[in-house]
């Protein structure tokens, strides 16, 4: 079966020198692509390369992680909007063209070499990870993060692209900040969904989506698969935030794409009660059609 892992983190295996292993045990369980998520102006650069380098393979993201949010996050978030060429927005004209408002760009016969991302994000809420004992320290990062993700949400309104939301012990305050952003619900995902029933009911509700990490596979996320039960098939798109989060029967140990194949067996028998091939081709369509891949 051929799978795609919509939302991985490669930027590890590229530090420790294991990237070109990972990417080919990957293929070898039968992933047809993946898409690298970007979290801080750090890893975006590396993987719109990387995205080049192993075109049609590797896509990325590009998104500020509230975890990496601080009080300098306007500075950070700066060039995010650089990485879509203007030449491939609705409506604008390609750059250095005869009819281009800008000003001729000394690159301009480079930039078809340059991946736009296929998505905004990740970007979002994160309660977990405040800092711990001390309140004030807490709701000020907390609000630098409100404000950073608010930021984004206006930017993807902007270029129409998918959003990739992370949402840990938050996830009123993002769904009432994509409502007020006016974004396309139906361009966006929760990454990692770990709610329950009646939250992806409400995501569904407003025309978004989960997506699912081995988190399917734990004894203990009735939950969660109650959830992706709930979703259904017809939006269902699978990942596995590698590095973390690894599926049965490598739960403990560090996560890579190539264990994407567990988590959809699981999936595929134990959740939906459907051949592998059927779960296989369905979220591949899926994560086809929401990211334009």
């Amino acid at each position: 079966m051929t799978l795609i892992d919509t939302h991985t983190h490669l930027e590890s295996f590229a530090r420790t020198g294991t990237l070109a292993a990972a990417l080919a045990r990957a293929r070898e369980a039968g992933l047809g692509a993946m898409i690298a998520i970007g979290t801080s102006s750090e890893d975006w650069t590396l993987y719109r390369e990387l995205a080049g380098a192993q075109r049609g393979f590797v896509h990325y993201s590009a998104g500020l992680h509230p975890c990496s949010v601080d009080e300098n996050w306007e500075r950070e978030l700066a060039p995010l909007e650089g990485f879509w060429s203007r030449s491939n927005r609705p409506g604008e004209p390609r750059l250095g063209g005869d009819a281009s408002p800008y000003p001729p760009d000394p690159e301009a016969d480079r930039l078809p070499a340059l991946l736009d991302p296929v998505a905004l994000g990740e970007c979002g809420l994160d309660r977990f990870h405040l800092p711990k004992n001390d309140a004030a320290r807490a709701e000020l990062v907390f609000g630098w993060q409100r404000q950073a993700f608010a930021a984004q949400l206006a930017l993807a309104k902007k270029l129409g692209c998918p959003v990739v939301v992370h949402s840990r012990d938050a996830f009123r305050e993002c769904v009432e900040l994509i409502d007020a952003s006016g974004v396309d619900w139906a361009r966006v995902v929760f990454h990692c969904f770990s709610e329950g029933a009646a939250e992806i009911a409400e995501l569904n509700r407003r025309g978004g989506r989960g997506s699912f990490t081995g988190i399917l596979t734990y004894k203990k996320a009735e939950a969660v698969r109650a959830a992706a039960l709930a979703q259904g098939l017809d939006r269902l798109m699978l990942e596995t935030d590698a590095p973390y989060l690894a599926p049965l029967p490598h739960r403990g140990k560090p996560n890579e794409p190539a264990f994407l194949r567990h988590t959809a067996e699981h999936a595929a028998r134990e959740v939906f009660g459907v051949s592998d091939e059927t779960l296989a081709a369905l979220t591949t369509a899926n994560a086809r059609a929401f990211f334009g891949l």
